[in-house]
């Protein structure tokens, strides 16, 4: 086990691109994990037969599922939660979120807002320091501080920010990195790079991640 932490248990809820990634960063730093996605196909000593055998015995529950099914996955997971259990989302985009867990959760249930600022490319590469910024809820500091360590231990650089001030740092950054890089992939630009110099290589690489996505 490599984690600072004693090993803690983990449902992911959605086994997407991302999904599967933290599970592997999970399961690499000696966490038990296990995941729900009616779906995916999920490797059978992860997967969890119902919804509720997935978060019955967990600690931390993962919503991993794209952000506009969130509210939905939270009307239909609260009956199952107990206190005791946190809610964290990893989504890139914080407001809406971050509102739904206040809806659904209220103050029984501790949640916190995530995004972690890496995906599959990124941890393929090996890429270091990672990040993840933490939108901690008013009525659960101790969820979000329990974040903060949580993603320390994963090898982490973490940023607090309020929700708003997320988004709006995503839209003029990633959501605009993607949108330019989205027009050139169109394009056909970086399909042949035998002439490409060496300053088109962040461009490359921006490219190849609009490709994976």
């Amino acid at each position: 086990c490599h984690c600072a932490q004693p090993a803690m248990n983990f449902a992911i809820l959605g086994h997407g691109r991302f999904g599967r990634a933290f599970a592997g960063l999970l399961l690499e730093a000696g966490h038990r994990v296990c995941v729900f996605d009616p779906q995916a196909d999920i490797p059978p000593l992860l997967a969890a037969h119902s919804l509720q055998a997935a978060v019955e015995s967990a600690q931390w529950i993962v919503l991993a599922m794209p952000v506009p099914q969130m509210r939905n996955a939270l009307l239909r997971l609260r009956p199952l939660l107990h206190a005791g259990q946190t809610v964290l989302d990893v989504g890139s985009v914080k407001m809406l979120p971050c509102a739904a867990m206040e809806e659904c959760l209220g103050a029984e249930i501790a949640h916190v807002g995530t995004h972690p600022l890496f995906g599959p490319i990124s941890l393929a590469r090996g890429d270091r320091p990672l990040r993840t910024v933490i939108c901690a809820s008013e009525k659960h500091p101790q969820a979000a501080a329990q974040a903060r360590q949580l993603f320390a231990d994963l090898g982490c650089e973490v940023i607090d920010q309020d929700p708003a001030t997320h988004d709006r740092a995503m839209a003029s950054t990633h959501a605009l990195a993607f949108f330019i890089a989205k027009g050139l992939v169109d394009m056909g630009v970086g399909e042949d790079l035998t002439l490409a110099p060496p300053s088109f290589q962040g461009l490359q690489n921006m490219l190849a991640a609009v490709r994976g996505d």
